[in-house]
């Protein structure tokens, strides 16, 4: 039975064509006014953009990575990247339209990426970099069965593609979820 989350989702590949849609949901569900209607946004700690058209080219266009769209409707609601690393796979730019997001959505995308880095390329874990200061949207990735590994990263202060930080104390925490 499809939950109501799950409803009449399609998966695809993006493709050139996605490319300003997939800017504008980015960035609708991580900076600005609009994201704050969802619970995922950065808007207190990062102003500026979260992404620009390039940097999704480079993922459409990379071996080895995917940037998973997702629809309802015709419509596009949802996003993740996906990149093959070896024995494990990366997930990142993960993007709920604000409007949809508590409702189940990202439970069922989550899910169905993990499904297709195991059956696609055999991966054998899931990782992703997430900014530390956001205990909120880690725990959400916990209870998914993410674990933190205490593994830092800095973040890119200096370079406005990702964002323009309202605070000094930014790194990316790295979480690891095995795949069974």
């Amino acid at each position: 039975m499809e939950t109501a989350a799950a409803t009449a989702l399609t998966f695809r590949d993006a493709v050139d064509s996605d490319v300003d849609a997939l800017v504008a949901l980015i960035q609708s569900a991580y900076r600005g006014d609009s994201s704050r209607a969802g619970w995922t946004t950065e808007a207190d700690i990062l102003a500026g953009q979260r992404i620009d058209a390039e940097g999704i080219r480079a993922v459409v266009e990379a071996p080895g990575s995917r940037l998973l769209t997702v629809e309802r409707d015709g419509a596009l609601v949802a996003c993740c990247q996906l990149e093959h690393r070896g024995d494990h796979a990366y997930f990142g730019m993960f993007a709920v339209s604000p409007a949809l997001q508590g409702g189940g959505l990202g439970k069922v995308i989550i899910a169905e990426a993990e499904r297709t880095v195991r059956e696609v390329w055999g991966a054998t874990e899931m990782h992703m970099t997430v900014i530390s200061v956001r205990e909120d949207l880690i725990a959400w990735y916990e209870r998914r069965g993410y674990g933190r590994t205490g593994q830092m990263t800095p973040f890119p202060y200096g370079d406005e593609r990702f964002g323009v930080p309202q605070r000094d104390d930014l790194c990316f925490e790295l979480l690891v979820k095995p795949l069974f």
